[in-house]
């Protein structure tokens, strides 16, 4: 097949100019899931637009999302600016996150949440088009994961223009793919034997992404040395768990260890996936954006006022307590405002550092600047050097 070229416009020249991308790249967006924390990504996203000089829908040949993320995405494709898209954002998360029943919990009587609002107000907006109608409306090719939990696998809903456009389920609706991409387990009933794309390993859709680009829908169009891909976080949590803790849980054991498990799966495999992309493995300009919600990586932000937040007993940023960071879950609507904030002062903070021009790592080492990483390796290595030390330990 023969390899397609990109011919820019003088408005995309600029943008390219102004963000430090290689003429001879097509870019892919990415973005994670994370419920109402998607708002942190939006913030990064405004800016993106700005310093580029257009929406992204102009510039961008594939936008690619997970959950909220796919909400974003779906917008971006129909051709949507990220402040139109931030004021449909606010809207949707009211109508989201609404309760099934009084009682109903993530634990009790689940699920949580009733999606009918919800479902509305997508065909409201977006009608009854389909994935070819949006994509060919902008020109820009889409990505949505989520899961089936019938054949037990990750479904990619797609759409590329490779000289026709192409893909498996490029003639379903928009509107149902949005709602099947965030039925999150617990939260959400499941959109029939689909559930939320970032259940497993594919809340960061960015090497599935990079795949369907590359090697499959998009081979001939895609080439791995001349990409660009921005991939948007929307906050992750750190779990750090003492050795005390761990081998004595608050609460039911078991009740402990799976709120663990489930919460550590995707992080550690977005996580796998941005050690992969940065390691020089692939000739590829990687650019990911993300924080984690502790006192130490927020305190490497600008301070901001947050005094008219209630939810938190703070003023500022700095004073935030990693109480009141590890907190922030994907449906606490409560903490939306805050998760703003952090997302503003995370913009500012990237603008400080560069501009969204290259990837937001520490380099050489390759670790996010604004991810906490706890270790004590010199500590670590005396214990379990030390025959005594484990000899004495107790088993039961």
């Amino acid at each position: 097949m023969a390899k397609s070229i990109k011919t820019l416009t003088p408005q995309q020249t600029l943008a390219y100019q102004n963000l430090n991308i290689d003429m001879s790249h097509r870019i892919i967006l990415s973005m994670d899931g994370g419920g109402i924390r998607g708002i942190l990504s939006l913030q990064l996203l405004k800016k993106i637009e700005e310093i580029a000089g257009i929406p992204c829908y102009q510039f961008c040949d594939l936008v690619a999302g997970t959950s909220t993320g796919a909400i974003i995405a779906g917008l971006i494709t129909s051709g949507k600016t990220a402040i139109e898209i931030e004021e449909l954002y606010i809207q949707f998360v009211t109508k989201v996150f609404l309760k099934r029943v009084w009682l109903s919990s993530r634990f009790l009587d689940p699920p949580q949440y009733d999606k009918k609002n919800y479902r509305a107000a997508l065909k409201a907006l977006l009608g009854n088009t389909t994935l070819e109608q949006t994509c060919a409306a902008t020109g820009v090719d889409l990505l949505i994961a989520s899961k089936d939990i019938t054949d037990n696998e990750e479904t990619f809903f797609t759409c590329f223009n490779n000289s026709k456009w192409v893909g498996t389920y490029k003639d379903v609706l928009l509107r149902t793919v949005m709602e099947a991409t965030m039925s999150a387990p617990t939260y959400f009933h499941p959109l029939e034997r689909f559930i939320d794309g970032g259940t497993t390993t594919y809340n960061n859709p960015s090497l599935a992404t990079l795949l369907e680009a590359v090697c499959y829908s998009g081979k001939g169009k895609y080439e791995i040395a001349k990409l660009t891909l921005i991939s948007l976080g929307t906050g992750m949590t750190v779990k750090s768990v003492s050795p005390q803790e761990a081998l004595n849980p608050s609460g039911p054991d078991a009740y402990f260890w799976l709120n663990y498990v489930i919460d550590e799966s995707s992080q550690d495999a977005s996580s796998m996936q941005v050690d992969t992309l940065r390691s020089g493995l692939l000739d590829l300009d990687y650019r990911r954006f993300q924080i984690s919600f502790d006192t130490a990586a927020i305190k490497k932000l600008p301070n901001k006022d947050i005094s008219q937040i209630h939810v938190v007993h703070a003023d500022w940023l700095w004073d935030l307590t990693d109480e009141d960071l590890q907190g922030i879950e994907m449906d606490d609507t409560s903490k939306f405002a805050l998760v703003k904030i952090i997302g503003e002062a995370m913009m500012d903070y990237i603008m400080q550092s560069n501009q969204f021009t290259r990837d937001l790592n520490d380099t050489p080492t390759k670790r996010d600047e604004l991810i906490t990483a706890f270790g004590d390796v010199d500590r670590i290595k005396a214990q379990i050097s030390d025959a005594v030390w484990i000899d004495e330990k107790v088993v039961t």
